[in-house]
């Protein structure tokens, strides 16, 4: 048993699971959106936030998992990377392929469970996850791959509960995707000069640290906007506004943190204020609903 409990433990922190916090709020963002409108339903039901929830984790862990093993040889090089599982050795090659197949597995159940007619789409989603871990390789718009694929998160917490593709859904997304390629470029500065040593592509690297920065401001940017736009779609109130300005103070004081002579800061603004921005969103949009 203690043996079980340690190797789960080892696996948590290979795929960072405390990072779901970024979109799972959002996933469930899409589901409470889809309802808006909808008569006699509020609030997306226990079996569906359940079967979300394991989607998201099952998902998430995949890709995780996909990109330590095809950029493990990227990270022993790598001083701020070296110190993760695979390139020190605490697993093995096999055991995270074994547990990128369980974790597809669960993805796909779930999503059946959720909306068995959508399962067809899982094989797309899985060639972008697998996809992103190598467009660094020959792109520099690697971040923005990376946004799209965790972009699909609302839109699957959307498609659980509605089952139809809608505008609100895919404004959603691509905010989701703008934020999250927004900062992922500011957490791509840390690796500037090992990107650049090694050939690999990033805005930093091939725009410069000021430009690239100013991109993930403009990108930011919109997504305030985006938000903004979906209180109209979807006849939203004066607690979700709370959220956006909220939002919007946030993803201020996460470029305030990180100017290009100082990235001193950089875990701060992608780890604290990221997680921040996500919960409390939210938080705001399902008091709007509810009160």
């Amino acid at each position: 048993m203690v043996l079980i409990k340690n190797k789960a433990k080892t696996f948590a922190e290979l795929v960072k699971f405390e990072h779901t916090v970024f979109a799972l709020p959002f996933a469930y963002l899409g589901a409470i959106l889809a309802l808006q409108g909808q008569v006699g339903q509020a609030l997306p039901t226990f079996n569906q936030v359940f079967w979300i929830t394991v989607a998201m984790v099952g998902a998430r862990s995949a890709a995780m998992g996909m990109n330590r093993l095809i950029d493990h040889e990227l990270d022993r090089a790598n001083p701020r990377t070296a110190g993760r599982h695979l390139p020190r050795g605490l697993v093995s090659v096999r055991e995270v392929r074994t547990f990128i197949v369980g974790a597809i597995s669960v993805f796909v159940f779930s999503v059946y469970r959720l909306s068995p007619g959508h399962v067809v789409y899982v094989p797309v989603i899985l060639l972008l996850m697998i996809g992103y871990s190598y467009t660094k390789r020959v792109t520099c718009l690697s971040h923005v791959v990376l946004g799209f694929v965790i972009g699909f998160a609302p839109l699957g917490g959307w498609l659980a509960v509605k089952h139809k593709m809608e505008l609100p859904a895919v404004l959603l997304g691509l905010l989701v995707a703008l934020w999250i390629a927004g900062f992922d470029i500011i957490y791509a500065t840390l690796d500037y000069d090992f990107d650049k040593k090694y050939g690999l592509y990033s805005l930093p690297v091939t725009l410069g640290l000021k430009k690239a920065l100013a991109v993930a401001a403009v990108f930011h940017v919109v997504v305030a906007a985006l938000l903004f736009a979906l209180r109209f779609l979807l006849g939203l109130g004066l607690w979700y506004l709370t959220g956006v300005f909220v939002t919007a103070l946030l993803l201020y004081y996460e470029h305030t943190l990180v100017p290009p002579h100082d990235l001193s800061r950089v875990n701060t603004a992608f780890f604290n204020v990221n997680g921040l921005i996500s919960i409390q969103l939210f938080v705001f949009t399902v008091l709007d609903i509810i009160l």
